[in-house]
């Protein structure tokens, strides 16, 4: 089984990256990378944090979004190609009159296309991570990297120069033979611009200060999105044609980017009464605000709406739904500090001693400390009650497959670190989702009639 799989497998990537769009795509990505530099020099952030400032946060931006689209096309393209166009030409009778399965028919496929897809994106990704080192070119006065530029065109120029010899001399397929040289090319320019900086200097150090693992985290994940609208357009094109395919990949693309407006918002529900502004305390990285008794002043933005009295409850989390809450959730029996015999008798809990205009001061009270995640920082919401969830909505929120959670370049741009969790989970996360549109890829085409 593992033979036949291979072989399909292998059969999917060559005819992916034989395809013209593959080829094409390729060059757009690069190109528009290119005009980035140039215009996104007008965003007025100044501010620098994180490990992208000023212009370059539009310049990441946009960047991401363009090899977003540019991904989800050639997953579009290229995967309704392998299935669908072969039922059409009945080339796949060749295969399926064999005693070979259905399932790793599909599976087969999937596979070549995912390979093909991760190539592009290698390689698309690379253009950016170029681009970012490059730099918003922001003024006519702004010196050109020129590194960049040797590493960036003269790859792409030689993987043309290799491919139209080959073709000429060999015969080999030029777009094939093109994507296959242009990526370790690709790669070896990014890795070699973590060495050589700007002036054609060595870095004192590798990988230096251009090597940026929040970036290439959030272009983890974009990869992991891509991979799904791949298994979602195989799944589509067991049944449809190329067309009908791409029109259900677009439907699936716009409901995943809206799912969480239309069904994500009702799944968790809450009132955040004020955003956190700063915190004080001087040993809070420390104490981390589990301590029985411990005191921690939180400063808001505005003062609380609505207000909130002392001796009532305190939540926080970094989302203003409410989810997820940092601590655990208070419950009856020590909502007033005041009340001695309540206090011994209820659990442990946050509660607030004292409301004066946008300074919340916070204890940690109980029989025993309350488990706090982390102390509350900059950018949390604050509650005043627990966060209710509507578990039907969530049923259908976790079957819609939600591609917000493979973007995360909000968090990087706001100098958030990216928790090895949450990287983990993402990976379960599109597992699973790819796991789901394959088997029902599988189902389709059980019962198709490809004579």
């Amino acid at each position: 089984m593992i033979t036949k799989l291979i072989a399909i497998s292998r059969n999917a990537f060559i005819e992916s990256i034989r395809q013209p769009v593959f080829f094409v795509m390729l060059l757009i990505a690069g190109v528009a990378q290119v005009l980035n530099t140039w215009n996104t020099g007008f965003s007025m952030g100044m501010e620098s944090s994180g490990e992208v400032s000023g212009d370059n946060k539009l310049l990441l931006d946009i960047g991401m979004a363009t090899v977003f689209v540019c991904g989800m096309l050639l997953a579009a393209f290229v995967a309704t190609a392998v299935v669908s166009r072969e039922v059409e030409n009945k080339t796949i009778l060749t295969v399926v009159s064999k005693p070979v399965s259905r399932p790793i028919v599909v599976i087969g496929k999937y596979l070549g296309v995912a390979t093909a897809i991760c190539l592009a994106m290698i390689v698309m990704l690379g253009f950016l991570l170029m681009a970012i080192r490059h730099g918003v070119m922001s003024t006519a006065s702004d010196e050109i990297d020129m590194p960049v530029v040797l590493f960036g065109v003269g790859g792409v120029v030689l993987a043309m120069l290799v491919g139209a010899w080959t073709n000429f001399f060999y015969g080999w397929n030029f777009p094939q033979t093109f994507c296959l040289v242009l990526c370790p090319l690709i790669v070896l320019g990014t890795i070699a611009l973590l060495v050589i900086g700007k002036e054609w200097h060595i870095q004192e150090r590798f990988p230096g200060p251009d090597f940026k693992p929040q970036i290439l985290a959030a272009c983890f994940c974009l990869i992991l999105a891509v991979l799904v609208m791949a298994a979602v357009a195989t799944a589509a094109s067991t049944r449809l044609g190329q067309v009908m395919t791409i029109l259900v990949c677009v439907g699936v693309f716009l409901v995943a980017l809206l799912s969480n407006y239309f069904v994500g918002r009702h799944v968790f529900t809450n009132t955040p009464i004020g955003e956190v502004i700063g915190v004080g305390h001087p040993d809070v990285s420390k104490l981390g605000f589990d301590t029985q008794g411990e005191l921690l002043d939180v400063y808001l933005v505005q003062p609380p709406n609505p207000p909130i009295a002392a001796g009532e409850a305190f939540y926080f989390s970094p989302s203003p739904n409410g989810y997820p809450m940092l601590h655990e959730n208070f419950e009856p029996g020590a909502r007033d500090i005041r009340d001695s015999e309540a206090l011994l008798k209820g659990p442990s809990a946050l509660v607030l001693t004292k409301s004066e205009g946008v300074t919340l001061q916070v204890r940690n009270v109980g029989v025993s400390p309350i488990v706090v995640g982390r102390a509350p920082e900059r950018g949390d919401w604050v509650f005043s009650k627990p966060t209710k969830i509507n578990y039907a909505a969530m049923g259908v929120w976790g079957a819609i497959p939600n591609l917000q959670f493979f973007w995360i370049l909000d968090a990087v741009t706001q100098n958030r670190p990216l928790p090895v969790p949450y990287l983990a989970l993402s990976v379960l996360y599109a597992l699973a989702q790819i796991g789901a549109f394959l088997s029902i890829g599988v189902l389709l085409f059980q019962g198709r009639d490809v004579g």
